[in-house]
């Protein structure tokens, strides 16, 4: 992401994951967001600079809505779109809408309008291309994530990777540096299967997901559970890989 300063000093970008959370045990209502009717992407965009769009894994939003968030937000706040499932959770996207994930044209253009709004007033700050942890580096993996960056190679591509083969493999880091495509570095529970703890620079732009740390609950699917409390040697450890990075960090 080109947002280095003009003295070198790196921008930083501090974020959730969606905004919008108004149901349930995990609602923000009330918590994060005052009583009464407000406007929620602007009331968050006043306390961030930055929001991941999780809805657009799920199908591709209508561009009018796009433009919309556009509007409501500060000049510098950017927004990082979540690539849809289709492209890489084809068997998630199965199980879903009962429809093969078989990609066309179609689906290509349909998705990159979603994005238009974003891209024509500067507020796209990344794609993020997340895959699943079985995700693996194999001749079908490596085909489908060349196809994925080949695709979207025209926005700043942040690329999650969750299985370990990707960095126990030195050549991932080659081809992604190559192509200036972000390799996410994630916070997570660590398993036998599981990317690296930390993983290389390789691009402009440094890129941090926090997942939570509660290895008791990671496979049960409830989000509200997954964060553990964190101690002092957890932060000094984030903040040294932070400030250690050369490149822009969001």
């Amino acid at each position: 992401m080109s947002n280095s300063e003009t003295s070198g000093q790196a921008k930083i970008y501090v974020g959730t994951s969606g905004w919008s959370y108004p149901k349930g045990e995990g609602t923000w209502k009330g918590h994060f967001y005052p009583p009464g009717k407000i406007n929620e992407l602007e009331y968050y965009s006043q306390f961030f600079n930055t929001v991941e769009i999780n809805s657009s894994f799920y199908r591709p939003p209508n561009p009018g809505y796009v433009y919309n968030w556009v509007k409501r937000v500060p000049k510098d706040f950017l927004f990082t779109v979540k690539l849809w499932q289709k492209f890489t959770h084809p068997k998630m996207y199965q199980e879903t809408t009962g429809e093969v994930a078989a990609i066309s044209q179609d689906d290509v253009d349909l998705f990159k309008r979603s994005m238009e709004p974003l891209a024509r007033y500067g507020k796209l700050g990344a794609l993020l291309a997340q895959f699943p942890p079985s995700f693996k580096n194999d001749g079908f993996g490596r085909q489908i994530i060349e196809a994925v960056t080949r695709t979207f190679r025209e926005y700043r591509l942040v690329v999650e990777l969750r299985h370990r083969s990707w960095s126990d493999d030195e050549n991932t880091a080659g081809f992604l540096g190559e192509n200036n495509f972000t390799w996410v570095q994630i916070d997570e529970p660590k398993f036998q299967s599981s990317i690296a703890a930390e993983v290389p620079v390789t691009s402009d732009m440094a890129y941090f997901r926090f997942h939570g740390r509660n290895k008791e609950m990671w496979w049960k699917g409830d989000g509200r559970q997954l964060f553990l409390p964190v101690n002092d040697n957890y932060i000094c450890r984030f903040t040294s890989f932070l400030f250690c990075s050369t490149a822009p960090v969001r």
